[in-house]
């Protein structure tokens, strides 16, 4: 399971950067750099583009994990550099984004996108899992969760758009309805789909402030 992430357009990058004449480059060792996002490559990619816009960047660094608390290291070890720039350009997930700013007396600006959690389903291509919505409904769909799988995020399907087991939306995605279906049928829980399920209670994905789980004894 990994954070997917894509490139900002640069034109966003240097609209982060326009008070910055010096830059500090950090790369992420393990998601960003599985998706040639954020790993040394890019880094020095981005190094060669930032110089070519004017910029002065400072010095560069993957850190391994940059979401870890050993980032906190990472950033000492590299304090010279870092001290000799106007801004961090961090080129991991938005949880790397914000490890690096905590231990960072500088601006710290995003250079990618999170767009979701996946797994590699085959070799270079990763597929959504969980939304991570807060109210889990596997337990009416056989284990497969209609908010990732369907086109439509249906709690009540199918749609009836299907063909062949194939969503109407795209030829190349299977029907999230017809394989929960087709699961529903070989548990013999047929019966669920006569269950009304309710709209997803949001609340639970988005309460306000940043959620937090306290494990007790």
């Amino acid at each position: 399971m990994i954070t997917i992430t894509e490139s900002k357009p640069l034109a966003e990058v240097m609209q982060y950067l326009q008070k910055s004449q010096k830059v500090y480059l950090i790369g992420c060792g393990t998601c960003a750099t599985m998706l040639h996002t954020g790993g040394k490559s890019e880094v020095l990619e981005m190094k060669d583009k930032l110089e070519a816009k004017g910029k002065q960047v400072t010095g560069w660094m993957v850190i391994p994990t940059a979401c870890d608390e050993l980032t906190r290291e990472a950033l000492k070890i590299n304090i010279k550099d870092i001290a000799a720039a106007d801004s961090i350009l961090v080129m991991s997930c938005a949880f790397g984004v914000q490890t690096v700013t905590l231990y960072a007396d500088k601006p710290v600006y995003p250079a990618l996108n999170s767009l979701f959690i996946g797994k590699e389903e085959t070799p270079g291509c990763f597929v959504e899992i969980c939304l991570q919505c807060g109210n889990c409904q596997l337990a009416n769909t056989a284990g497969i969760c209609p908010l990732v799988k369907c086109a439509k995020s249906l709690l009540n399907g199918p749609c009836g758009g299907s063909v062949e087991g194939k969503c109407e939306v795209s030829p190349d995605i299977p029907c999230a309805w017809q394989l929960i279906i087709d699961r529903l049928r070989a548990l013999g829980q047929l019966d669920k789909l006569e269950e009304i399920v309710p709209p997803q209670d949001w609340s639970t994905s988005s309460a306000g402030a940043p959620r937090r789980t306290v494990l007790k004894d």
